[in-house]
């Protein structure tokens, strides 16, 4: 496959690990299970240790089989390069435990995936100073910048009421105070959007969900897309600035993220997760038509009190949605009115899964207050628009009949 020609996303996807050639001339990266890699000569050993030439030293850094899978999201993304972790929560750990500093300054959107928002209580707890803002709106971000915060981080839209982020706007500023932007991309995938072209310096993805898709391996990662300026981060060790600075970053992440604190990718996991990624359009263009079938069904029913979408016109960032998105997501959530229990509603679902992964081939339910984010209790849950009732779904590729049936028959 030549490098020379624009090929579209799924092409590209799918026959991008040939580009460099494949052992055996087979047609997907093999699964390279060695822990460690022989040189015959132990100068060039030295010269791989030292960064001085490209090469595999030890099975916690990478190794062929994940090096491909990075390369692939690092051309999903447009990026200049990728690193690849055991999971989501293992990527965005990555940039506190890389980059961050004791008195460095944080400002998060509010809306964040659970986990994230208990890892960012976490580092608040370490010497890092985390604000917690309403990120559809800039000025919310621009008030709590201090001289000391050092990243923005937003998520797409936000699971799980889908809120979205004042994400050009956000770029613009931190572009402006030379501030790193960290945007979270898992909801929208980079087949719907690439945080590059709003500024972002490095997206997380969270290959767990639609990415690989199938619900079968856990991944994440960190892809540099090269917009972000190295020379302006104050905490990059001098060891790091060997190389060009559009590299600097990269490295002391492999070395201080991966290297150090070992939450690395294993290749079986990679394997899976390159193979479900060659279908990424294909399944969200089906997941995203559902998802808006299903988000207008609901909000016409008598039954349901709300339904939160961006792909609706009722969607107070509908506009910005779809100004950035090729289409909206395949996440929606949505209210019963008092008096439907929720519990009994997903019960009578005969398709949908109740089961707390996203992305996933299929449908899968989840009431949101008392599981996923139940840990936060009532008072953060209201701070962050979470109902009782909220019930997230995760749309898959079913027969739209047959989900809109569902959905409907079970109210």
């Amino acid at each position: 496959m030549s490098d020379k020609k624009n090929y579209g996303f799924t092409t590209t996807i799918l026959h991008n690990d040939r580009r460099k050639g494949i052992e055996h001339g087979s047609l997907h990266k093999p699964v390279h299970t060695s822990v460690t890699f022989a040189y015959n000569d132990a100068r060039q050993l030295a010269s791989v240790f030292q960064g001085k030439e490209p090469g595999f030293r030890y099975g916690r850094q990478g190794n062929p089989t994940i090096s491909a899978l990075e390369d692939k999201i690092t051309r999903m993304e447009d990026g200049v390069g990728t690193i690849c972790f055991a999971t989501g929560m293992g990527a965005i750990g990555a940039v506190f435990q890389a980059l961050l500093r004791e008195g460095d300054h944080v400002v998060s959107s509010s809306f964040l995936f659970g986990n994230t928002n208990s890892l960012w209580q976490t580092v608040a707890g370490q010497g890092v100073a985390v604000d917690f803002v309403d990120a559809t709106d800039v000025a919310n971000i621009e008030a709590a910048l201090t001289p000391a915060t050092r990243v923005v981080f937003v998520e797409t839209i936000a699971n799980p009421r889908t809120q979205v982020a004042d994400l050009a706007r956000i770029g613009k500023l931190c572009e402006e105070r030379g501030i790193l932007y960290v945007v979270d991309n898992t909801m929208t995938t980079p087949y719907l959007f690439r945080p590059k072209a709003v500024g972002a310096g490095l997206v997380v993805n969270s290959l767990t969900k639609s990415i690989g898709g199938h619900g079968n391996a856990l991944g994440g990662s960190l892809t540099d897309t090269g917009a972000y300026d190295w020379n302006k981060y104050p905490n990059i060790a001098a060891s790091y600035q060997r190389a060009a600075p559009a590299q600097w970053g990269l490295a002391q992440l492999r070395a201080k993220a991966l290297r150090d604190f070992g939450a690395s990718l294993g290749p079986e996991a990679a394997h899976h997760i390159a193979v479900g990624a060659e279908t990424l359009a294909l399944r969200m263009e089906r997941t995203c038509a559902n998802a808006l079938a299903l988000a207008r069904m609901l909000e016409a029913d008598e039954r349901v009190a709300a339904v939160y979408y961006p792909g609706l016109a009722s969607h107070p960032q509908h506009g910005i949605s779809t100004e950035l998105f090729k289409s909206y997501g395949s996440l929606f959530s949505f209210e019963l009115k008092e008096g439907i229990d929720c519990f009994d509603y997903l019960n009578r679902m005969t398709i949908a899964v109740s089961a707390s992964n996203l992305g996933d081939t299929r449908t899968l339910v989840i009431p949101v207050a008392h599981t996923i984010f139940f840990e936060m209790g009532a008072e953060r849950r209201a701070s962050m628009g979470i109902a009782e009732s909220l019930i997230r779904v995760s749309v898959g590729i079913e027969d739209t009949a047959d989900l809109l049936a569902d959905f409907k028959g079970a109210l």
